[in-house]
């Protein structure tokens, strides 16, 4: 892909691509080819490192030197890790924050269509890009975010449809935590990504109190990426599915309210055990195993990183 030309745009604010990095070297790789070939001019690339063991670090700093590289020393999850990433770059006078994933491609125009998105508009604080499967650039992996309080979960909207434009630009209830882009605003508004989630719902979190805080989520179709992620929790780790399954009940302990809240939790919960018994008849013990795992360490309020043995 050869560098694409910039476009113009007055006096355009300043903004830091964080990716974040675990392992997977020649994914991020990829991903910082197609950020450099970006046609946004005022734009700075940051590799948080969460302790990769395959050398990341140093391979960036030998192939990438125009790229700023910044270790975690350890794994601190998506949140922890971009929360180090976004402090940087805010003391650093970043106006905009684009948190990116190591296992994603980007379409050259996404950035821009991303930032005249949050620009139409001074209350929003955050957008989206519609995100396709890493098999082609027609089966959409999420076209923006929707919580569903009836059935206690967080959908991503045309998951495995074919995008034949059915998707406009608008307002969301989240965007997917693999290309996110926030204001500085929605940051001094809301606060951080939530450490206790480490990872998975941090993201729909974070974009509930930004929308608490006064401020808009959206989604923008013309900002294009693919994200290298499967559709389904068939396809789910183990420990994929332990973090999904606790912080699933983290999240809707958190923003159910009375009567509703006690109905997602008791969704949520349904869920987890449906999940240790369905996988257990169908042989899958680490995945039982998992969902068990999360069931008590949700009902135990226990999060963050947590130590996990699935055999």
């Amino acid at each position: 892909m050869t560098t694409a030309q910039c476009v113009a745009m007055p006096n355009p604010p300043a903004v830091w691509c964080i990716v974040l990095a675990y392992n997977g070297i020649e994914l991020t790789l990829e991903c910082l080819r197609t950020l450099r070939a970006q046609d946004y001019a005022n734009m700075h690339i940051l590799v948080v490192d969460n302790a990769s063991t395959d050398g990341t670090p140093a391979i960036l700093r030998t192939q990438a030197p125009d790229v700023e590289v910044l270790e975690a020393g350890g794994n601190l999850g998506y949140a922890g890790g971009n929360n180090l990433g976004m402090r940087h770059a805010l003391a650093h006078d970043a106006d905009l924050l684009f948190l990116v994933n190591n296992d994603t491609r980007l379409d050259p125009h996404c950035v821009t269509a991303l930032v005249e998105e949050i620009q139409r508009a001074p209350t929003c604080g955050v957008a989206g890009p519609m995100v396709y499967t890493w098999d082609n650039w027609q089966t959409i992996s999420s076209a923006g975010g929707h919580v569903d309080w009836a059935a206690a979960d967080a959908i991503n909207v045309g998951a495995g449809e074919t995008d034949q434009g059915q998707y406009p630009a608008r307002s969301v209830d989240f965007v997917n935590g693999c290309g996110i882009m926030v204001t500085r605003q929605a940051i001094e508004r809301a606060g951080l990504i939530d450490e206790r989630f480490f990872m998975y719902w941090e993201e729909t979190d974070w974009c509930l109190r930004i929308h608490a805080a006064g401020l808009d989520v959206r989604f923008q179709p013309a900002a294009k990426m693919q994200h290298k992620a499967p559709l389904t929790w068939e396809q789910q780790s183990p420990i994929t599915l332990y973090y999904m399954g606790r912080n699933r009940l983290f999240f809707f302990a958190r923003h159910g309210h009375g009567v509703q809240r006690v109905r997602v939790l008791a969704g949520a919960t349904c869920g987890l055990i449906h999940g240790i018994v369905q996988n257990r008849r169908n042989g899958n013990r680490p995945a039982s195993v998992a969902a068990q795992h999360a069931l008590i360490d949700g009902l135990c309020l226990r999060w963050g990183r947590r130590p996990l043995v699935f055999s």
